[in-house]
């Protein structure tokens, strides 16, 4: 499973290196003044957002093979996405020497609209998640399965949401001078620890 991850994440890198020199061949550098001139080369953005589609289809797919039952199965979404994420960075550094500093700027998604941010939120995101994946893991090793009630899912649902505004708010901004001003740190973290709280919820209740 993590070296599916790994080998997936060569592949997302390599996809990046050859969109970069099509629409960043004098370098991929934030503010993106030349945004509005990618928005006009319709094709090739409507596929990427396709491939991004696919990305997503394929982690599922995999994580649907590997595991048992459903909880299994999330648990192993959340690994591939997390060694997804973070490895695609190291093969970008391997193979083009980028990023220079784990606060460089991605464009990080482009479904429905542009995500972006410093790479430290997303690798925040993805050890999150690698470490919820590993104690859900361990307890369905030992047979006791977390537990988590309907409520709690609504409330990863809207954590998740929170992340996701945060990135979007900074996607509309990343053609102007002052971007990284439009990154707010505490809606991100308010997301992301929302998250980590209601899961250590989940876990007490479960060892109750």
């Amino acid at each position: 499973m993590v070296i599916f991850g790994i080998a997936f994440a060569y592949i997302e890198a390599a996809v990046v290196v050859y969109l970069r020199e099509i629409f960043h061949p004098d370098g991929f550098t934030f503010p993106l003044a030349d945004f509005g001139t990618i928005l006009q080369r319709k094709p090739l953005l409507s596929t990427e957002i396709g491939r991004e589609a696919a990305t997503i289809v394929l982690m599922l797919t995999g994580a649907w093979l590997f595991g048992r039952n459903l909880q299994q199965r999330f648990a192993y979404f959340l690994v591939i996405f997390a060694v997804w994420d973070i490895f695609y960075y190291a093969w970008l550094k391997v193979l083009i020497n980028w990023p220079g500093s784990i606060m460089d700027w991605d464009i990080l998604f482009l479904i429905p609209i542009i995500w972006a941010g410093p790479l430290l939120a997303p690798v925040l995101i993805s050890l999150t998640l690698l470490l919820f994946a590993v104690i859900i893991l361990y307890r369905l090793y030992i047979g006791s399965p977390l537990e988590v009630a309907p409520i709690d899912w609504v409330g990863f649902i809207l954590s998740a949401l929170v992340v996701v505004i945060s990135f979007c708010i900074a996607g509309r901004h990343i053609r102007k001078r002052d971007f990284k001003s439009h990154f707010y740190w505490p809606i991100f973290a308010v997301g992301l620890l929302s998250a980590v709280i209601l899961f250590l919820r989940c876990l007490l209740e479960s060892n109750a």
